[in-house]
């Protein structure tokens, strides 16, 4: 396929007079969209943009390749930009770059493999020839311009070359496209200069390209990993030299990559590798990005967790809600039932309870994975059992009450780092190495999780729930609003979390009592996720850009269906994200939402939050007032408050 064909002459924009890269990326996205390439303008601007945050994509001699992937892309094209004015300040791996050639690549999300990339591929090797770039700048019109994208110079015919030494390399940027390859050239061209051999590994869009072989590795005099992202099978080129760096380096220090990896290497890849190493080079993003990229590996594999469980029991409520069974059929009764039926909903009840279970110890697992790869795991699992209430009851936390959200994050990070402190500092002899992960890094890390559970984790957030449990207590006397807004504070904290239950606890005593209606308790629990999955609803069709990230505009829908059927773990993603801003507007959308109904005179005595409990409410109108009321409180609140942050980020 001929690249002139991955582009039309409307694509090719002469003599722009954009100033800015703002106005080059908004003069190109709108030529894509006129085309019929894009079914969202806005959609692919914000991949582009998200893109250029991770690292430059302005290059050499005048060069900038942009690029975006999004499932708003039709097909693979690019559009091409010459400026009448070179731009000075677009971000580049050279300093001095002045751009006036600029290519956006448009890429589908779900392509991947395809002819399409291969072809921008392609490309981004062709542009790394000065002689083709001198063709480009001569082009005097678009057709021009088209016919020149396909012309090469012939190759001259290969002279066997006498290689001294060997080095392997991969290289991989985030959306897996343009520097994934050019990185790759200009790694096998100062190889040549050199006289070394080098052998790259493509880990791009189409998946590994390249692939090395068991023998070129152990040929290898080095290694050289150019990437943006963990690179994959590290563990590959155990007890061989390398060096770390990011994919845009060779661009610009090809030799000196080389001879750095020959002579004078970052280090010797272990036999149990870290796969965030690409965050601990001399280059690294620094603690506190670290921790952050840890956090969202932790939320991402315990997404699927809350969803499965969320899934399961409201299909057992669900099925129970014909026959007025909603709340009972988690009682052990019906698992010996004469009727089948209701002994199969019982257990997908319970089953789905059991997952839930396992949110906090797959949290934890992963975020210490993240910091120090599998050596991390265990320790990691661990510790968000203990902070799930997996645990024996502790002197110094006789009650029993887990440390919930916070001890799973402490101890999630601490058997990461833990586990990475010891991987790299613990030296043993060649025949002793299987050792370290398989006895020494799992000891270690998790006494160290017990102790630093046993003494720190569990009295002071275990005692802290306690002390939480017994200040709601004491609050009983209180007016009726004060009441709502303590049992609403409560329930909406943690998300289902040991205080939420605490609350939970009282407030049904209450109203067994006859004492205090559970109207706080139920809309507390429903508010936040419904705010949470309605800010992303409007954020995707009313705000003029997003705010929250992809993958939590997936589980804002999630959010928002189990916060229907009151399972408020659906909204946890957005808290362990950002609790700073999460769990202070919800708090105050519960309270808001709560006290709404109550003085209006909703009320509730049965604990039945969703929605096949409304029949129960009474004054019901003044319930769904209130439910809105803190619904919409939270979606604006959160909406305005990052959007307000990250105007604030790009005035930074």
């Amino acid at each position: 396929m001929e690249l002139k064909n991955m582009t039309r002459s409307g694509l090719v924009i002469f003599n722009s007079k954009a100033q800015t890269k703002a106005q080059v990326l908004d003069e190109l996205v709108s030529a894509l969209d006129k085309e019929g390439v894009l079914s969202s303008a806005k959609d692919f601007m914000e991949a582009v943009i998200k893109r250029e945050e991770i690292s430059a994509t302005g290059l050499e001699r005048g060069l900038a390749i942009p690029h975006g992937k999004s499932a708003s892309v039709k097909q693979a094209m690019f559009a091409v930009a010459r400026l009448e004015q070179p731009i000075s300040d677009w971000e580049s791996i050279d300093p001095s770059n002045q751009v006036q050639l600029v290519f956006l690549l448009a890429i589908p999300e779900a392509e991947a493999g395809s002819t399409h990339l291969k072809v921008l591929s392609e490309l981004s090797t062709r542009l790394m020839d000065e002689k083709y770039m001198d063709r480009l700048m001569a082009a005097n019109s678009p057709e021009a311009f088209l016919e020149a994208l396909d012309q090469t110079d012939e190759a001259a015919p290969e002279t066997e070359q006498q290689f001294t030494k060997t080095v392997v390399a991969i290289t991989a940027c985030a959306a897996g496209i343009a520097h994934t390859y050019m990185a790759a050239e200009a790694l096998e061209k100062a190889g040549r200069e050199l006289g070394v051999r080098v052998l790259v590994e493509k880990q791009g869009a189409n998946g590994l390209e390249d692939e090395h072989s068991r023998q070129a590795i152990q040929e290898a005099d080095a290694v050289i990993f150019a990437t943006d992202i963990a690179p994959k099978g590290k563990e590959r080129f155990a007890g061989k030299p390398y060096v770390q760096t990011r994919v845009a380096e060779p661009l610009k220090r090809g030799k000196e990559m080389i001879h750095k990896a020959l002579e004078n290497p970052d280090g010797v890849i272990d036999g149990q590798v870290d796969s965030s190493a690409a965050a601990q080079t001399p280059e690294s993003n620094g603690f506190f990005k670290d921790m952050v990229q840890a956090v969202m590996t932790g939320i991402s594999y315990m997404i699927p967790v809350i969803v499965a469980a969320g899934i399961m029991v409201g299909l057992a409520k669900l099925g129970a809600m014909p026959f007025g069974l909603v709340n009972e059929i988690s009682d052990p009764k019906y698992a010996n039932h004469a009727n089948d039926f209701y002994v199969i909903l019982h257990y997908l009840d319970q089953y789905g309870a059991m997952i839930f279970k396992f949110m906090y110890p797959v949290f934890a697992a992963f975020v210490a994975y993240s910091l120090a790869d599998r050596t991390g795991l265990v320790a990691g699992f661990i510790g968000g059992a203990f902070a799930g209430g997996l645990h024996f009851t502790f002197w110094n936390n006789p009650d029993g009450v887990p440390s919930g959200f916070f001890g799973a994050l402490i101890l999630g990070l601490a058997a990461g780092y833990i586990a990475r402190f010891l991987n790299k500092k613990i030296k043993l002899n060649k025949n002793f190495q299987a050792m370290k992960p398989m006895f020494i890094i799992p000891a270690v890390s998790v006494l160290s999780i017990f102790l630093l559970n046993y003494f720190v984790v569990d009295p002071v957030f275990g005692g802290l729930n306690v002390l939480l449990r017994g200040w709601i207590e004491s609050a009983q006397g209180s007016g009726q609003v004060v009441l709502a807004s303590i049992i609403a504070a409560a329930t909406a904290f943690d998300l289902g979390g040991p205080i939420n239950k605490a609350a939970g606890a009282i407030a049904i005593g209450l109203a067994a009592d006859h004492v205090y209606p559970l109207t706080a308790r139920v809309l507390a629990i429903v508010i936040p996720p419904i705010g949470l999955g309605l800010a992303t609803v409007i954020d995707k069709y009313v705000v003029g850009r997003r705010v929250f990230e992809q993958d939590l505009r997936v589980a804002g829908n999630t959010s928002l269906v189990l916060g229907f059927i009151a399972i408020s773990e659906g909204a946890i993603p957005f808290m362990l994200r950002n609790p700073v801003i999460t769990i202070p507007i919800n708090i105050l959308g519960a309270i808001i939402g709560s006290s709404t109904a109550v003085l209006l005179g909703a009320v509730q005595w049965f604990p039945l939050p969703a929605v096949w409990g409304w029949p129960l409410v009474e004054n019901l109108w003044a319930y769904l007032i209130g439910l809105v009321v803190g619904a919409a409180f939270i979606a604006f609140a959160n909406i305005f408050i990052r959007f307000a942050l990250l105007k604030r980020k790009e005035r930074a």
